[in-house]
């Protein structure tokens, strides 16, 4: 469906009426899910569905319990996929298939999804599309560029909401449109933290000692997160106890802590009891590292950094380029070199004895994180899907050098492939990276 031709004033006027839009949203792993893509993906679904006239989410489930939670979780009227939840290839490709037979396709006025080929099979199908997603998938599997920059040059392609200006940049060095390409960060829901009890108070809640420095990371224990250098760190700080929340078992990070005394190891927590440790900590800490963004790239701008902003409590991270657009160093966060353990132990002890400084960055950090609540998230987020349906179409820019650049890197990618077995390509912070200034230097 498109707003120009007959009948095309009519949906432009339906569409600039309040909360007049019908959005199905796809999601293509089962429910519930303790992963932060589900949180992301639930959240945004569920606040926008406040926003409009009728939300529909698409989701494979296998038990009628399964259902019951999910509607618990995304607040949404599900619309069962029929796809297998094992082996999970088949099952997004079936999700793919099958939805655009269902009454929900053809009713919708967008489809909302975080999956490329969901979005193309609705797109092959009729239907307009907005994406949502972190990752900067052109630079993390470089053949694909040039078929993701066709795919959201289409008309049908409303938008891509990307998580950072990280990824938006590596978007707009395709050539795409840069109307089709909007930062919208992630947010935290206040309620979690409304009672925000003195750092000593929480510790004692908890059965923490309150006569001791805490350090606290919440989220996955796991090799991908830099958290072997927070253990390392460990061992040069004992006066200070690290807490590590999110333990799924015996990994490799719960087995280097093993018989160091000022580490604990908390299993994984619901999110009202994570509320607890987090006002528990003098220091939040986001490990400094480049692994979750260059090496594994299954993380750009931690969803974590948000509910830290809203904690009142320090946060210590590391100055890469993600964390950076939101984060300042002594403004309203401390950050340190990646992947340096001098540096991260120096953070820290400064951090645990300056208590002038760890308070003035917390309460900056409490500040700004004003601007990232789901509320404002979605508030935004609907603005821009009304203003992207009645914009005229936008063409992008393919150029030979952009040619040159996908086959560098393509090559790049193959041989990391085959070195190493990763689909994902680390980004390469120097010579090779796809920018929109390279781009301009070789049409030059």
């Amino acid at each position: 469906m498109i707003l120009d031709g007959p009948g095309g004033a009519d949906l432009r006027r339906r569409f600039a009426e309040a909360n007049v839009l019908k959005i199905l949203f796809t999601f293509e792993n089962p429910l519930p899910s303790k992963e932060a893509d589900a949180e992301v993906f639930m959240t945004t679904a569920r606040y926008l569905a406040s926003r409009i006239s009728t939300a529909w989410m698409h989701v494979p489930q296998a038990r009628k319990t399964a259902m019951d939670s999910a509607s618990d979780l995304a607040g949404l009227t599900l619309v069962p996929a029929r796809a297998p939840l094992r082996p999970a290839a088949l099952r997004h490709f079936c999700c793919g298939v099958t939805l655009v037979f269902t009454k929900e396709f053809r009713q919708a006025d967008v489809i909302y999804t975080r999956n490329l080929w969901i979005a193309w099979m609705a797109m092959l199908f009729g239907q307009r599309v907005v994406f949502d997603h972190y990752r900067p998938w052109s630079d993390q599997i470089p053949p694909l560029a040039h078929w993701i920059y066709r795919l959201m040059c289409r008309r049908s392609f409303l938008v891509n909401i990307c998580h950072s200006e990280y990824t938006r940049e590596k978007y707009l060095a395709l050539g795409i449109p840069e109307e089709k390409l909007v930062c919208v960060r992630n947010g935290f829901e206040p309620q979690r933290l409304q009672s925000r009890v003195p750092v000593n108070a929480a510790k004692r809640s908890i059965g923490l000692p309150d006569d001791r420095k805490t350090v606290v990371y919440t989220g996955r224990l796991n090799h991908r997160k830099g958290l072997s250098l927070v253990v390392e760190a460990a061992q040069r700080l004992p006066d200070i106890l690290f807490v590590l929340v999110g333990s799924y078992g015996n990994g490799v990070i719960e087995a280097s802590a093993a018989g160091i005394e000022n580490i604990l190891v908390i299993p994984w927590q619901p999110a009202d009891v994570i509320g607890q440790y987090v006002l528990a900590a003098d220091v939040l800490l986001v490990p400094p590292s480049w692994k979750p963004l260059a090496q594994f790239g299954s993380t750009v701008l931690p969803l974590k950094l948000f509910f830290y902003m809203a904690s009142g409590r320090p946060i210590l991270a590391g100055n890469t380029p993600d964390v950076s657009e939101v984060l300042q160093h002594d403004r309203n966060a401390f950050l340190c070199r990646p992947d340096n353990l001098d540096s991260l132990v120096n953070g820290l002890r400064i951090l645990t004895s300056d208590t002038v400084l760890a308070d003035r960055i917390a309460a900056m950090a409490l500040a700004d994180s004003a601007d990232f609540t789901w509320d404002k998230r979605t508030s935004r987020i609907v603005d821009i899907i009304r203003n992207r349906l009645e914009a005229p179409p936008v063409t992008g820019s393919w150029s030979d050098a952009h040619t040159r650049i996908w086959r560098h890197q393509s090559w790049r990618w193959l041989k990391n492939l085959l070195r190493t077995r990763s689909l994902i390509l680390p980004p390469s912070f120097g010579p090779g990276v796809i920018s929109r200034s390279e781009v301009t230097t070789l049409r030059a």
